[in-house]
């Protein structure tokens, strides 16, 4: 065999073993734009976009839209706004896009959901967010309120489907019970639920989960390509944060463990260069913080002692210890629990210093049962067995909504 047969040979192997580049995944919008232009065409249409709400190619898909003719005659901004620069929490007000003159209606001020005023001049309601794959990213709720005020109008949904940075096959965390409800989770799924924003959205309006239980006039334009085992790094698409602080696949790798934190006094990085795989606070020894988390022997997380001084939210100006946390194999395959370890390590060795809001902490996870008993210094180690017990039907339910498979 000559040395360039065998060359042939091995580029010929290589692509064969790599189905994510013989097939480039395309997003919803790029499929809407490439394959099925009509959905849209003649009508009125109002836009829930961001700054990551972009094709393949990186063009914008406000502007890909306006050059093809279509009319959009309203913007809706969710948290952080149109342009992704608002910080978490703080409030938006209606204004209009300076390049455009398109009225932005924003979804995270006074309203939290579209009013019959802000829809009176759209006839199709077109939803592109690139979601993270966690029930408390607040993209969610953005997307059940829009459905729902449609649906009141009398006006067709249309999502533009988009990878889940998670894949399509983890899923960790309680389910949400309904008395837990609020922004921050909407849906009585788990923290990580494992399906796209295109497939929850049915499962959503499937199971009359929608605010009134109504039922929106839906389509989701699926995206091609994708595949449940994908991560981000494995769909060949460029990463742009869908929010401040989520500037990295990595960083959402470990989001649903250290975002936990929010309802601490443990600072989870906003303010420095690494939102989320940052924290610590001035009370913190960073060494022994990482030699205590390491000794858990969690499966893909490495932990290094640090000093940083956050330069906002949470000891803005002050020095503290913590630790970085970064991935070892590219996914962690039970991120909740590690949020739950890091709170009880925290609070085991400062449990003076460390503080939890019980009431948000709960909101956000999902479980009374933790925060008590961390606060109580009980331990939690049953807690992961009993979750994947709950978590039994809802996986039954997701899989009828799957629109994507394995291979």
């Amino acid at each position: 065999m000559t040395r360039s047969l065998r060359i042939a040979i091995g580029i010929f192997a290589l692509l064969w073993s790599a189905p994510c580049l013989s097939q480039p995944v395309r997003t919803g919008d790029d499929v809407l734009l490439s394959s099925q232009p009509g959905l849209l065409r003649g009508k009125r249409i109002g836009l829930v976009i961001n700054q990551a709400s972009r094709l393949g190619s990186g063009e914008f898909v406000l502007d890909a839209l306006l050059a093809g003719g279509a009319n959009v005659s309203a913007l809706f901004a969710p948290e952080h706004g149109i342009r992704g620069t608002a910080e978490a929490g703080a409030e938006l007000s209606d204004t209009v896009d300076a390049r455009t003159g398109i009225r932005i209606f924003s979804l995270y001020g006074k309203n939290r959901r579209p009013t019959p005023e802000m829809l009176k001049d759209v006839e199709v309601l077109v939803y592109d967010l690139q979601d993270v794959g966690v029930r408390f990213y607040t993209y969610l709720s953005t997307l059940s309120l829009c459905m729902a005020a449609a649906a009141e109008a009398g006006i067709p949904v249309v999502v533009l489907d988009r990878p889940n940075p998670l894949g399509g096959l983890l899923v960790d965390g309680p389910i949400l019970p309904d008395s837990l409800r609020s922004f921050v989770g909407c849906f009585p799924i788990p923290v990580v639920y494992g399906l796209t924003i295109g497939e929850l959205a049915a499962m959503a309006n499937g199971e009359g989960w929608l605010p009134g239980g109504v039922k929106a006039n839906l389509t989701v334009v699926p995206m091609t390509g994708w595949k449940r085992w994908m991560r981000w790094d494995d769909t060949g698409l460029p990463w742009i944060p869908p929010s401040p602080n989520l500037r990295t696949p990595e960083a959402v790798c470990i989001y649903p463990a250290t975002c936990l934190l929010e309802a601490t006094n443990i600072s989870e990085g906003r303010g420095t260069d690494a939102p989320f795989q940052t924290i610590g606070a001035p009370f913190v020894d960073g060494d022994s913080l990482a030699h205590w988390i390491d000794a858990l022997a969690w499966e893909g997380v490495k932990a290094q002692g640090m000093r940083f001084v956050p330069a906002a939210s949470k000891h803005a100006g002050i020095l503290c210890g913590g630790v970085f946390l970064s991935t070892t194999s590219g996914i962690l395959r039970r991120p909740v629990e590690l949020g739950v370890d890091l709170l009880t390590v925290l609070r085991a060795h400062w449990p003076a210093a460390t503080k939890i809001n019980v009431r948000e902490f709960d909101r956000l996870l999902g479980d009374p049962r933790v925060a008590e008993s961390v606060a109580a210094g009980v331990a939690v180690a049953e807690t992961g067995p009993g979750w994947a017990a709950e978590r039994k039907n809802y996986e039954m339910l997701a899989q009828g909504y799957f629109r994507y498979g394995e291979k």
